[in-house]
């Protein structure tokens, strides 16, 4: 199998001088991607502008970013045609690589406003090297801790022989930090949600090395999502019995749902829901759960009780006005 590593960079509405086009609120304008063999060996390159047919206008952000005008976009390819091009540089089998999650939706995006072929019938695993990079060297570090593509660039001491910040470049240093990463890390692959399962039976359970994850089909609201009984089961994603919840599912902020069920065999697991709009403004749900210690549990259990104190005050208006007095 090979590695695609991916980078793309988009424009948008030019703000006051084009209405955005709600199906595609970015159009691809660059392409580059790295393809690496088995052994994570360079042999291949992909780099393309590509002529933009919705946004006329060069976001002045974006311009400044990727040092990019329109004029320089029309010698590109129109997508329709770059699309097939590069699907076949990339091959049959492999896997697709990026610095972060974005890259893969916009992809999908702009192919689906053109009604082309989809990447996949089903969601499109990958591997989200800024991720990876986290997991092997800063352990327990969240999303929104995550270093940005010249930290990781910096802290292995590579060589900036290219300007940041257009489709090839960062591919081509994404593509060097991937080398450098150690081989068990790739085994904690990422899944886009563009396309989602279509059914219960289709709906995604992976168990990674320390924590499972669960994507599920569409519902209507958040509401049908949460009485969903496959939403709210906590089951023990290594024994398979169901567990007896310790702590009931709570929201502190009404976006990410909490619960610690605790199994006889491997203790505390606590388990995440967040809630998600799909492309066709419905909702779905990514629940994780991982085993975690008991200090981790008690201060899940503090949380829950903060978060059913503040529901009480924005629930009372007397409560609201003895805070100010």
């Amino acid at each position: 199998m090979d590695y695609i590593v991916l980078d793309l960079e988009w424009n948008q509405s030019n703000t006051g001088r084009e209405p955005e086009v709600k199906e595609i609120p970015f159009e691809i304008i660059d392409i580059g991607a790295v393809k690496l063999d088995g052994d994570r060996k360079e042999i291949g390159r992909y780099d393309q502008l590509v002529k933009p047919a919705v946004y006329k206008q060069m976001h002045k952000v974006t311009g400044n970013l990727i040092h990019l005008q329109m004029k320089d976009l029309q010698a590109g390819k129109p997508f329709t045609e770059m699309i097939p091009e590069f699907l076949s540089w990339c091959g049959e089998d492999y896997i697709f690589c990026t610095w972060g999650p974005l890259d893969l939706l916009e992809l999908q995006r702009n192919m689906h406003f053109y009604h082309m072929k989809p990447l996949s019938e089903s969601s499109v695993r990958f591997l989200d090297v800024q991720k990876l990079f986290s997991i092997a060297f800063f352990p327990g570090q969240s999303a929104g801790q995550r270093h940005n593509l010249e930290y990781a660039i910096d802290f292995f001491g590579i060589e900036k022989d290219v300007p940041f910040h257009r489709a090839y470049s960062d591919a081509h240093y994404t593509a060097r930090i991937l080398e450098l990463l150690p081989r068990e890390v790739l085994l904690n692959y990422s899944i886009d949600t563009y396309v989602l399962p279509k059914t219960r039976q289709e709906e995604i359970h992976v168990i990674f090395h320390d924590y499972m994850k669960y994507i599920s089909r569409e519902f209507e609201d958040k509401q049908t999502a949460l009485a969903d009984w496959e939403v709210i089961s906590t089951k023990c994603y290594l024994c398979h019995r169901n567990l007896r919840k310790k702590i009931r599912w709570f929201s502190p902020n009404g976006k990410h749902y909490y619960s610690v069920a605790l199994c006889p065999v491997h203790g505390y697991m606590k388990s995440k829901i967040r809630i998600r709009k799909s492309e066709s403004g419905k909702v779905y749900v990514v629940k994780t759960s991982k085993f975690i210690k008991e200090e981790d549990f008690q201060k899940l259990l503090q949380k829950k009780e903060q978060a059913k104190e503040l529901h009480k005050i924005k629930r009372c208006p007397a409560s609201r006005a003895g805070l100010l007095n």
